[in-house]
């Protein structure tokens, strides 16, 4: 009798992503891992984009959704709940390695218990420790295997200590084309059914709740005061999921009566195609409306005590991605209480009619093709390199 031949155990990579950002780049990371090794499975936490790639989620991503230093205070319990049960469910599985996807404080707990179980571990995208506590990379040397970063600088500081670090560059300069034409304005607002002469402005107070409880009012409000000055004026405002629509149904009701909303669910992407300009909490949105080619204005609140931590923490002279990839001033920034709603509206207005625009927009497109790198398969390439595994060539 002949036994039959043992079937290679299929490679099992777990991830995590604990804001819809990351779920937004994890999406792009699993199908490029699966076009070079199509006999993978991946487990772990991830939102829509990665559960519709083929994550089998064990935790839903707004469980593990909150922002700043005092806010996870509060729902610590239920976050080391889903740390001890997500090390416990990967250490069984023996999965082949790691991906922490951003949510640096979460993911570099979970990446130190995994790293002393024996388990690979990759972090995909780099904390800004080039911004603020630069002592966590020390941490980072102990804990992970792999750095995979989306800008260039980045990797000259992970060399400086000895990290093994790949830059892959950002999944949205790829999947954005480098140039945005008027076409893509009209096409947007056919879709949402706006005048094509009708003067329209974004606003994108966030994807968390409490980002959206903290700069919702200052945008509805600074609204009110543009709709002052721009009667004509059109305000579409995308809502990361349905709990975020609620909240901002909510706000409108309270702060926005009388202005002319569109309340779209998920597509920020079709939001800024739309407007002239883009209102927008920092983080991601302020890359994505550069590489549509938005001009924009950038506000930040945080609760009183988490900023007072962060303001003394902080190295770096930017907050938006803009700014900080240029080395100085492309987009307004209004943090904390410059974020008024007089200041929101007056830097929106001077952006409707703004001589330099053009030069802005060149300045976005030379930082656009720095960073348009094929991600998804680069950080594919690096991380089946880390678990020996073949690729299809």
């Amino acid at each position: 009798m002949v036994s039959p031949v043992p079937q290679a155990k299929p490679l099992t990579i777990a991830l995590l992503a604990g804001e819809l950002s990351g779920d937004n780049l994890g999406a792009p990371l699993m199908r490029a891992i699966r076009r070079l090794h199509p006999d993978v499975r991946f487990v772990g936490v991830g939102g829509p984009a990665m559960i519709a790639a083929g994550l089998v989620c064990w935790t839903d991503i707004e469980a593990l959704s909150v922002n700043g230093f005092v806010e996870p205070l509060k729902r610590l319990p239920s976050l080391l709940k889903i740390l001890l049960s997500t090390t416990d469910a990967i250490v069984k599985l023996q999965v082949d390695c790691f991906v922490g996807i951003d949510f640096n404080f979460f993911n570099g707990l979970l990446e130190g218990r995994l790293k002393k179980r024996g388990i690979k571990t990759v972090h995909y995208v780099s904390p800004s420790v080039w911004a603020w506590r630069k002592g966590r990379i020390n941490n980072i040397k102990k804990n992970v295997d792999l750095m995979l970063t989306l800008y260039p600088f980045e990797n000259e500081i992970y060399a400086q200590h000895q990290i093994n670090s790949v830059f892959v560059g950002h999944p949205r300069a790829d999947e954005i084309a480098p140039i945005q034409d008027e076409r893509s304005r009209i096409s947007a607002r056919a879709q949402l059914q706006i005048d094509v002469d009708r003067p329209v402005v974004a606003l994108l107070p966030g994807s968390r709740a409490s980002e959206v409880n903290f700069s919702g009012p200052d945008f509805l409000q600074a609204a009110q005061l543009i709709q002052a000055e721009l009667s004509a004026v059109i305000f579409v405002i995308p809502a990361a999921n349905e709990r975020r629509a609620r909240q901002l149904r909510q706000l409108i009701a309270r702060y926005g009566q009388g202005l002319d909303t569109v309340l779209i669910d998920s597509q920020a992407e079709l939001a800024m195609l739309a407007a002239d300009v883009v209102v927008v909490n920092a983080g991601t949105a302020t890359l994505e409306a550069m590489l549509l080619q938005r001009p924009m204005v950038m506000s930040y609140r945080l609760g009183a005590m988490t900023y007072a931590l962060v303001s003394r923490m902080v190295s770096t002279p930017y907050f938006a991605l803009p700014n900080i990839l240029s080395g100085r001033q492309l987009v307004r920034e209004l943090i904390q209480d410059q974020a008024t709603p007089a200041a929101l509206c007056r830097e929106t207005l001077s952006l409707f009619d703004d001589a330099n625009r053009n030069s802005l927009l060149a300045e976005y497109a030379v930082i656009h093709q720095q960073l348009r790198r094929n991600a998804g398969e680069q950080a594919a390439r690096a991380v089946l390199g880390l678990c020996q595994r073949p690729v299809l060539t």
